[in-house]
């Protein structure tokens, strides 16, 4: 059995076979095969502003994320956008939605009837089958001009599933388009809930990487038969916390492993056989205003082959067909195996704004992507939703061209590039901003551009260090008084070149004797475990141990388990697949 440890963080899928003794007999040999799913994550950034100063809470600052899709009748799309203070978790949800109908007076049970938002929050993260005390549902219908009292409403799990519940929150909501209850065209609306952590049983906003789980439903109504909700994650259910996606509190931040630095790889389209993928979803750099009427048609524009892209979003929705999102597909197979992820970089070329005289800077965010897309026929209704906000920069307006100076912007992709990397995919990444202002909008060179502005990608490789554990062999059967000899081997890993500290956990003093042939090493080399039973000759009975030895160098750790059957003998279940 061979362990690996690399001074790297670890993350991915853990293979074990699980050894067990039952009245005697020892069932191994059991296949597994994991199957993995999904977990949409959002990472929150901390504000020390609140919705009292004179600006507000700045908008362009907050993670945001998305979901559903623009349509004339049963589409709705909305972007939700997050952040939190030392008082409250701000979720401001935006709903591009072509008529508004809302019910005067209602009851809770009829607000989710039209249009409206449910929140779910668990503070004890997205764990457990069914809502309990730590599990909350805030609902808000949108409304005109009545008091938000009577159109939000609050619950809290019971262990099987929801209580109404009288608990402080604010909700604010808001509207653009002919108004309410009509047929005529409208643009959308707009919620924001305000939620006190003291209302939450805190005292305070939870310590950076605090993980709650998160979940949303958008509801509708066009003024007859609902039509269906749009979720976020898509599989959620209201009654299992399990399937909400993650809000974490605060910015991720990449640690790099413990590794000498190496080749500098540059990954662009059309350079050393290097095939790029991306494109741009939504409005273009011109709103798409060729092609009016929006409801129809917008949603499943396709701009491939287009040198030119954009990366814009609005606070008003008046504007909503200027939004657009970019994507890039890079592969990594030009990587070798076995390397380090120092840091990585996204770098595109800036070229132009909206409205070079009004523009203001946006914070251009990036989201990693699981699911592949082709270029032919990405839209913003069929392009694929985010899996986590892993960096964001600032990209200030450009004076009016010519001339376009095709400024380098720069992403730092080091987590999202490891990620792929360690997981045999793509670097699948995704643009987009949470900017309020008005000619947002921020033009880029595409892959389709020529080569010296095309965007590219930047990987520091390098060599790790660390050490391998292998130990032979890991399994031995044998009679009472049995002794029985493994071979634990280490060796290092790029230039590791530390001692490392042995010690093994005897589960059974009285009936075993454990002991190592050294308690320190610096690699390469090898320590004998050996271990023997103190029954009696005649003893009848059966003994499965299981003796944990661990390795560390002090700052990381690997376990190996050694294991010795005393009068037993194996059987061998099927393989199982789950």
């Amino acid at each position: 059995m061979m362990n690996v440890r690399l001074k790297r963080p670890f993350s991915g899928l853990l293979f074990t076979l699980s050894l067990l003794l039952i009245t005697g007999y020892w069932f191994g040999s059991v296949h597994t095969q994991a199957q993995t799913s999904v977990t949409r994550r959002i990472n929150v950034p901390y504000t020390t502003k609140t919705e009292n100063d004179p600006d507000g809470i700045p908008v362009p600052d907050r993670a945001i994320f998305w979901f559903g899709k623009v349509g004339p009748t049963d589409d709705n799309y909305a972007d939700v956008r997050l952040i939190y203070n030392d008082e409250k978790l701000h979720i401001t949800v935006h709903v591009i939605d072509r008529l508004l109908y809302y019910k005067q007076n209602p009851s809770p049970a009829e607000m989710t009837d039209w249009d409206a938002v449910t929140l779910y929050l668990d503070t004890d993260g997205n764990v457990g089958n069914a809502p309990d005390s730590s599990s909350y549902q805030f609902v808000a219908q949108v409304n005109w001009n009545e008091a938000r009292d009577g159109y939000q409403a609050a619950y809290q799990g019971d262990g099987s599933g929801w209580t109404a519940v009288s608990i402080p929150f604010e909700t604010v909501d808001g509207w653009q388009g002919q108004g309410f209850n009509n047929t005529a065209e409208d643009a959308g609306w707009n919620v924001t809930f305000r939620i006190p952590y003291t209302s939450l049983g805190m005292s305070g906003p939870p310590p950076q990487g605090t993980e709650w789980g998160l979940a949303l439903i958008l509801h509708d109504n066009d003024g007859g038969a609902v039509i269906p909700d749009k979720t976020w994650p898509e599989s959620m259910s209201a009654t299992s916390p399990a399937s909400w996606g993650i809000l974490h509190f605060g910015l991720p931040a990449y640690t790099p492993p413990v590794a000498t630095p190496g080749d500098l790889v540059t990954i662009k389209h059309g350079v050393n056989g290097q095939t790029v993928i991306d494109g741009h979803v939504g409005g273009d750099t011109t709103c798409a205003g060729e092609i009016p009427p929006f409801w129809p048609t917008w949603g499943n524009n396709n701009y491939a082959g287009d040198p030119e892209l954009n990366v814009q979003n609005q606070w008003n929705l008046g504007d909503w067909p200027c939004f657009s999102k970019y994507y890039v597909t890079y592969p990594l197979d030009s990587l070798p195996p076995g390397k380090a992820i120092i840091s990585a970089t996204l770098t595109m070329y800036h070229f132009g704004n909206s409205l070079p005289s009004e523009a203001q800077p946006s914070l251009i965010q990036v989201f990693t992507i699981a699911d592949d897309w082709n270029e032919s026929t990405l839209t913003w209704n069929n392009a694929p939703l985010a899996v986590e906000n892993v960096s964001r920069t600032w990209v200030d307006p450009l004076p009016a061209g010519p001339p376009y100076p095709n400024v380098p912007i720069t992403w730092d992709v080091s987590q999202a590039v490891a990620d792929a990397y360690a997981a045999g995919e793509p670097l699948r990444l995704a643009l987009y901003s949470a900017d309020s202002a008005r000619h947002s909008g921020k033009y880029f060179r595409s892959s389709d551009a020529n080569e010296s502005v095309r965007p590219f990608l930047t990987v520091r490789l390098g060599d790790l260090d660390g050490f391998t554990t292998a130990v032979s062999p890991a399994m031995q059967q044998g009679s009472p008084g049995t002794t029985a000899v493994y071979t634990l081997d280490l060796q290092p890993v790029g230039t590791f070149n530390k001692t490392l500290t042995l010690s093994a956990t005897n589960p059974d003093a009285t009936n075993l004797s454990v002991s190592l042939s050294q308690t320190s090493l610096t690699p390469p080399g090898q320590v004998t475990i050996t271990l023997t039973d103190k029954h009696a000759p005649g003893f009848t009975g059966s003994v499965f141990y299981a003796v944990p030895v661990t390795i560390t160098d002090g700052t990381v750790s690997e376990q190996q388990t050694v294991y010795l059957l005393i009068n037993g003998y194996q059987n061998f279940l099927p393989a199982v697949q789950r």
